[in-house]
C-alpha cells in the first residue's frame, strides 16, 4: 500500500473511533439524525474517509442507513438490550468456563487490584466536583475486570464479547446501570464473581455472572418497557444459569 493509501487509511480507523465513541458514551443521542456533509464538516474531515467509517458503523449496527446520504444513529430498545444480554451471557458463560482453569493466582491476584480501583473510583454519590471523572477513570478497571473473565476464550470471541460490552455500555451510561445508588450492589455481584473464581467454582461463577447481567438488563429494560416479560432472556438464563433465575423474582 502507497504511503497516501496508509495516510487515508489511518483517517478512516480515526473517524470511526471517534464517532463510534459519541455512540457509544451517548454524545450524540441514539435516532438523531443528521447528514455525512455535517459529520464530515463537523469532524474536518473529507467526504471518503466519513463515508467509509459510516459503512463501518452501519455495519456493526450502530448507525442506520437512509437515502440521500443521512445517517440516523439507531435508536435504544428492550428488545435490542434483551438480545444483547442473551449473547453476552451465552457467550461469556462459556468463555468462562474456558478460561477459569487457566486462570493463576497472579490472575486472581490482579482481580483483587482492579476490585479495589473499583470501590476507589466507583464510590459516592455527585458531589459537582470530579463525579463524571471518576466514572469515566471507573470503567477502565471495570472493563478490564470482566475481560480477565474470558480472556482465554480465543481472539474471535474475545473480539465479539468487547463489542457485546461496548453495546452495553451504551445502555449503561444512558439509563444509570453505572449509577452511584446502584454501585453497592454491583460491587457486591463483582464480589461473588472473584470468590467463585478463586474457589474454582466454575457453575458459581457461571451463576453469579449471569445474576450480574440480569440485574443491570432488567435495570434497562424496566425503564425502557416495565411490562416486557423478558422472554428470550429468561429462557437463555434457565438453560445455562439455572440458579439465576431468582434474578428475576
Amino acid at each position: 500500500m502507497s504511503e497516501a493509501g496508509t495516510r487515508a487509511g489511518d483517517i478512516v480507523v480515526q473517524v470511526h473511533a471517534q464517532l463510534r465513541e459519541a455512540i457509544l458514551s451517548g454524545d450524540v443521542r441514539p435516532g438523531e439524525k443528521t447528514s455525512q456533509a455535517e459529520l464530515a464538516r463537523d469532524l474536518g474531515v473529507g467526504r471518503t474517509p466519513l463515508r467509509e467509517a459510516v459503512r463501518m458503523l452501519q455495519n456493526e449496527g450502530l448507525v442506520l442507513a437512509e437515502p440521500n446520504r443521512r445517517v440516523e444513529i439507531a435508536s435504544l430498545s428492550v428488545e435490542d438490550v434483551e438480545e444483547l444480554y442473551v449473547a453476552r451471557i451465552a457467550l461469556e458463560l462459556a468463555a468462562a468456563r474456558i478460561t477459569l482453569p487457566q486462570l493463576t493466582e497472579s490472575d486472581i491476584a490482579e482481580l483483587e487490584g482492579l476490585m479495589a480501583q473499583m470501590a476507589h473510583l466507583g464510590g459516592g454519590g455527585p458531589d459537582g466536583n470530579g463525579h463524571h471523572d471518576r466514572i469515566a477513570l471507573f470503567r477502565v478497571p471495570h472493563r478490564a475486570f470482566h475481560e480477565r473473565f474470558v480472556m482465554k476464550a480465543g481472539p474471535r470471541l474475545a473480539a465479539l464479547i468487547s463489542e457485546l460490552f461496548d453495546h452495553s455500555e451504551r445502555y449503561r451510561r444512558i439509563y444509570g446501570a453505572a449509577a452511584a445508588d446502584h454501585f453497592a450492589r454491583r460491587q457486591l455481584e463483582h464480589r461473588a464473581m472473584l470468590d467463585a473464581a478463586a474457589a474454582r467454582d466454575a457453575d458459581g461463577l457461571a451463576e453469579m455472572m449471569a445474576l450480574h447481567y440480569v440485574d443491570t438488563a432488567r435495570l434497562v429494560a424496566n425503564a425502557l418497557d416495565p411490562e416486557s416479560p423478558l422472554t428470550r432472556l429468561r429462557t437463555t438464563v434457565a438453560v445455562l444459569a439455572p440458579g439465576a433465575m431468582r434474578a428475576f423474582g
